[in-house]
């Protein structure tokens, strides 16, 4: 004896069969490639250069550790030793958010010290700029470090 399921869970049953055939994964949102930076906020356009690692800390490096942003979001720049790529995200609350940062791999004898650079970049959570200097504070609100505005 065949028992037959009423319509509508036939028609769920024949649905969910579809979807398992198609053996598919989920697909993942859209990737936003819209601008994450305003073209005059004042972090943008800027060449900003490394002053101090925390609140008195002067690195010697083989290049001046440095970044630019630019309108669409995008930060480029170097440690001091590797050249540095990747995505910022400035609010109006101040909140500042590097992501998917990437370095060349060259060896220099600073290297620990470009990885703070970075680590530093990493770690922003919030800026304050004063004048022509622009400070990193952590979520816990340290100072990371600050940066300076490039003549």
């Amino acid at each position: 004896m065949i028992k037959t399921l009423p319509g509508r869970a036939l028609l769920l049953a024949f649905v969910a069969m579809t979807l398992a055939a198609c053996g598919g994964k989920p697909t993942e949102p859209a990737r936003q490639d819209a601008p994450r930076a305003s073209s005059d906020h004042p972090v943008v356009g800027q060449r900003w250069n490394l002053l101090l690692m925390g609140t008195d800390e002067r690195l010697s490096m083989p290049e001046t550790p440095h970044f630019v942003v630019s309108p669409d979001g995008r930060v480029s720049g170097s440690d001091g030793c590797n050249q540095i790529n990747g995505r910022v995200n400035l609010d109006e609350g101040n909140r500042i958010q590097f992501s998917e940062l990437g370095t060349t791999r060259r060896g220099c004898p600073q290297l620990e010290d470009a990885r703070r650079v970075t680590g530093m970049m990493e770690n922003a959570y919030r800026f304050l700029i004063d004048h022509d200097r622009l400070v990193f504070f952590g979520r816990d609100q340290r100072v990371l470090g600050g940066w300076r505005k490039a003549n």
